[in-house]
């Protein structure tokens, strides 16, 4: 099944090549960005031990209600005038997704406006978690970190760690719902790494994912599509980061992470994907993924566990397929568990490939 999606994504390229040209916005200057993640439990309470970010020691993300399903995350003393990049996984028993409405600097401080459905549409608030980062560290090989915002008609947005100098692209199919993103400079022998992907639209139900990938020694090319309520091809806004051997957001030394690529949905009990750079662990502890039950998926990453964390997740395939956490994630003494990670196709689940990344700012706030 995979290996169909990646044959996939080399016929996108050509089918991609005679769409318009690509959008490229100016690359973000070199330098440490902010960054911030939160673990929303309700529409007003931002969980005080899953959450962290660069802003001073003492202050504290807040959560507010909007509308329906709707919640503005403030993460404070981070903000910025344009750029960066945000993320969002629900976190529910029931065919839910969050996509990002918008992010934006407001005072000091940095807003993200989540927005969380039932398939079908209907406005519904389910905890998720989210994720912020402007990240612009140039890195050396094979560290790599690159993202794009597409705000449904052009590059809003996007950095590369290759060089300063480096810009990703965008070509938009001709056919609703698809995209192929370039990211120069940041190639590897083979898959490697991990993608997240995520809507952004202010007004329309919308869910993205990971379409495609093929990796090359000088560039990834990244396919990305997008659903509507159901399971219609639609034409909306998203963000793509792609990391490798660095965390989802802005890279410091004092982070513990990890990511895997489910990319076995069918193999019973536990398994490490295959090839070994796929999977990551900052510390050197296991990665290890386990189908338990009937379509339910079982992440662990060993020694990498530390308070104040984030888990992201990604379906994978050229579907409406899409993915959610069942619970939040669970630590222990030498290793965190996701348990679980469920993906929907309409509001049937079913076992279907995904990306899922970890990441915990053990000690790098008070």
């Amino acid at each position: 099944m995979i290996s169909r999606i990646l044959r996939v994504a080399l016929m996108l390229a050509a089918m991609l090549a005679a769409g318009p040209p690509p959008a490229a916005a100016s690359a973000e200057a070199a330098g440490p960005g902010p960054w911030g993640f939160a673990y929303v439990r309700s529409a007003s309470v931002v969980d005080a031990n899953r959450q962290g970010g660069s802003w001073p020691a003492g202050l504290k993300a807040e959560a507010s209600p909007g509308g329906p399903g709707q919640v503005f995350v403030r993460f404070p003393q981070i903000g910025i005038a344009s750029g960066g990049v945000a993320h969002v996984t629900a976190i529910s028993r029931s065919a839910d997704w969050c996509q990002v409405q918008e992010w934006r600097q407001s005072g000091t401080d940095e807003i993200v406006a989540v927005q969380c459905y039932r398939y079908g549409g209907t406005p519904v608030f389910t905890p998720f978690s989210v994720v912020f980062g402007h990240s612009t560290e140039i890195l050396r090989p094979p560290a790599a970190f690159g993202y794009v915002h597409w705000d449904g008609s052009a590059v809003a947005g996007q950095f590369n760690s290759s060089a300063p100098a480096a810009v990703n692209s965008v070509l938009a199919s001709s056919s609703p719902g698809i995209w192929q993103a370039t990211l120069p400079g940041l190639g590897s022998a083979g898959h490697a790494g991990n993608i997240q992907v995520t809507a952004v639209d202010p007004a329309v139900p919308a869910r993205c994912k990971l379409g495609g990938w093929t990796s090359s020694a000088t560039e990834q090319k990244i396919v990305v599509r997008c659903h509507d309520a159901t399971n219609v091809p639609l034409n909306t806004g998203w963000s793509l980061t792609y990391h490798r051997e660095r965390a989802v957001a802005s890279a410091f030394p004092q982070y513990r992470f990890a990511y895997t690529f489910d990319n076995a949905p069918d193999t019973i009990g536990g398994y490490r994907p295959s090839p070994v750079a796929l999977s990551h662990n900052s510390r050197g502890g296991g990665v290890q993924i386990d189908h338990v039950g009937t379509n339910r998926t079982n992440v662990l990453f060993g020694e990498v566990n530390g308070y104040r964390d984030n888990v992201q997740v990604t379906a994978f395939g050229y579907g409406p397929e899409f993915c959610n956490l069942y619970t939040p994630w669970e630590l222990y003494s030498t290793y965190v568990t996701i348990r679980y990670v469920i993906c929907y196709n309409g509001t049937t689940q079913v076992r279907h490939p995904l990306m899922v990344t970890y990441l915990s700012a053990y000690g790098s706030i008070s």
